[in-house]
């Protein structure tokens, strides 16, 4: 029975956490070099970014690297519906039977309606302003900051849309291998959903030359110079990966224990076996 646990504080699992490890491995094979890593600090999401942090630390220059752990990046919180089926919360499309749901249930003494959007937004637009915004002031050319955020599905998608909505039309462009958005078939603001550890990659600098043709409106007018002036001049935003999963290839799911809560102090098979000394 799938239940609804989005802001509840529930483990990570031990298929997570592999999941976090390949791609804690599979940034620093690949150059990533992270300066800062932001988390939501519900532990699933702590545990996966602390599993980056950790790959990152096995590379020199890394080991004074630490996680943030931040309110704002939690997931959206279900209130009353916490750790309840999903068919005991009608979906938005039936805004009456919604509505009737919920006056039933707010007479419950505990009652707590569901997050809105208006208050994930809120969430985070301070989370940009303050924690990202002032890397893209500080930090020159020749100190570039890589920065790796890990939260939720669902609140990853409002902080998308809150990085996005900073840069002004036709500053946002899409690398050429993307299919996304060509043709004006999906607004930027609407990637998708994230696979378990997919992450989204972007490259904010200034004066990158637009890699999409001039027929191509890269997000709707509706961001057109929103919040612009926080940002420095001359900034642009390149997407470079949509939902990249290319480290979890080969890793298959254990039935079973891949579901069970992650558990550190438990030794990973490759421990009972020694490795053999060669003289």
């Amino acid at each position: 029975m799938s239940l609804k646990s989005r802001s509840r504080d529930s483990a990570l699992t031990v298929q997570g956490m592999l999941q976090a490890e390949r791609l804690g491995r599979f940034l620093v094979d690949s150059g990533s070099q992270l300066t800062h890593i932001f988390s939501s600090n519900l532990q699933r999401a702590f545990k996966t970014a602390d599993a980056l942090r950790i790959s990152r630390s096995q590379d020199r220059n890394g080991s004074s690297l630490q996680v943030m752990q931040i309110s704002n990046l939690r997931e959206q919180d279900f209130g009353f519906y916490e750790g309840k089926p999903f068919h005991a919360r009608l979906r938005d499309s039936d805004k009456m039977k919604k509505e009737t749901n919920r006056l039933q249930n707010s007479t419950d003494p505990i009652f707590q309606d569901v997050e809105s959007k208006e208050s994930m937004d809120k969430r985070t637009d301070e989370f940009v302003k303050e924690y990202l915004v002032p890397l893209t002031q500080a930090r020159s050319i020749n100190h570039k900051a890589t920065v790796a955020v890990v939260a939720h599905g669902i609140i990853l998608t409002h902080l998308w849309k809150s990085l996005l909505k900073l840069f002004a039309k036709n500053t946002v462009s899409l690398a050429p291998s993307l299919p996304v958005g060509l043709g004006r078939i999906t607004p930027l603001e609407y990637l998708g959903g994230w696979s378990n550890t997919g992450y989204l990659e972007v490259d904010i600098r200034q004066d990158i030359p637009l890699q999409v043709g001039t027929d191509h409106q890269p997000h709707t007018a509706e961001y057109e110079d929103a919040q612009g002036s926080l940002l420095p001049p001359n900034l642009r935003m390149e997407i470079i990966t949509i939902n990249g999963t290319d480290h979890l290839k080969g890793l298959k799911r254990t039935r079973g224990v891949g579901s069970s809560q992650y558990d550190e102090g438990q030794k990973k098979i490759e421990s009972f076996f020694k490795r053999s000394k060669f003289a």
